[in-house]
Formats: structure tokens, sequence, C-alpha cells
């Protein structure tokens, strides 16, 4: 006659593991948040880097100019065009810095939610310790409580037998 175990706190650890798996999810959020920042920062990087090489290409333009001895007004026109392109290559680093600091900013989002998932998985692993000890502790009880019986049965039993035997003897 055993009773039949449940762990009392089975509940518990459902709505842990359930925590995990959302936690996982968040994980895979911001694992393609951060992706697409990145991704973002390569585009980024390549209209900057466009933009230079526009304005090397630019310098190059007006140093043949200067070095052919064309008009004033061309040379005029030509550096103002490069401070035109000065300014877009600014703005393009601008950009850059702007889309670093987004990238790192959803790494730190990342690590964050690893670490709480991190942390929700070593919440179910200490309850499943916790079960497998309880359990355990539940079978010891069970032999305890067997033996006890076992006991009585047995002291019961030879009890009715010297009874018995006593009867069968007068």
């Amino acid at each position: 006659m055993t009773p039949t175990m449940t762990y009392p706190l089975e509940q518990i650890i459902k709505v842990k593991e359930r925590r995990v798996t959302e936690a996982e999810k968040v994980v895979q959020l911001k694992k393609d948040a951060l992706q697409k920042e990145k991704d973002k920062l390569v585009e980024r990087e390549r209209d900057r880097d466009a933009a230079k090489q526009h304005e090397k290409d630019k310098l190059q333009q007006l140093r043949a100019e200067l070095d052919s001895n064309t008009t004033t007004a061309k040379v005029q026109q030509m550096k103002s065009y490069m401070n035109v392109a000065k300014e877009k290559v600014r703005v393009e680093e601008k950009k850059v810095k702007d889309q670093q600091a987004l990238v790192e900013q959803a790494q730190k989002a990342l690590d964050l939610a690893i670490e709480d998932l991190r942390a929700k998985r070593q919440q179910v692993d200490k309850m499943y310790d916790h079960k497998k000890s309880w359990k355990k502790e539940m079978a010891i009880e069970m032999e305890v409580i067997e033996a006890r019986e076992q006991d009585e049965l047995g002291t019961t039993m030879f009890l009715n037998h010297q009874r018995l035997y006593k009867k069968y003897k007068s």
C-alpha cells in the first residue's frame, strides 16, 4: 500500500520552464535585432566609403585642373564642390558613429537577455535538483513506512501463531 509520490512543486517547475522558453524567444529577437543593426552599420560604412572615394576623386580632379592651368572660376567652383564633398563625408561619418552606438546598444540588450536566460535556466536546474533530492527523501520515507508495516504485520502474524500454538497445546 504505497501512496503515489507527486512532487508538490511541479506547477512551479512548469511556470519556470515556460519563463525559460519565453526568455529564449527574447534572446532570439535580440540576436535578430543586433544582426539588423550590424547590417545597417555595414551599409552606412559602405556609404561613407563611397563618399570618401568621391571626395578623393574630386581632389585628384582638382589637382589635375590646377596642373593644367585652367581658369580661376573653374578652380573656385571645384574648391566649393570639395567643401560639399567634405561635408558629405562628415555627415556619413556621423551616421556611421550613430549606427555603431545603436549596434553597441543592441549588443548590451542581447547580453542582458542572455544573462536573464542563464539565470532562469539556473532556477529550473535548481528546481530539478530539489525534485531529485525530494524523491530520494520520499523513497527513504516510504521504505521506513513499509518497514514499519512489515514489522507490524510480522508481529501480528507471530502473535497469531503463538495464540494458535497455545490453543493447540491446550
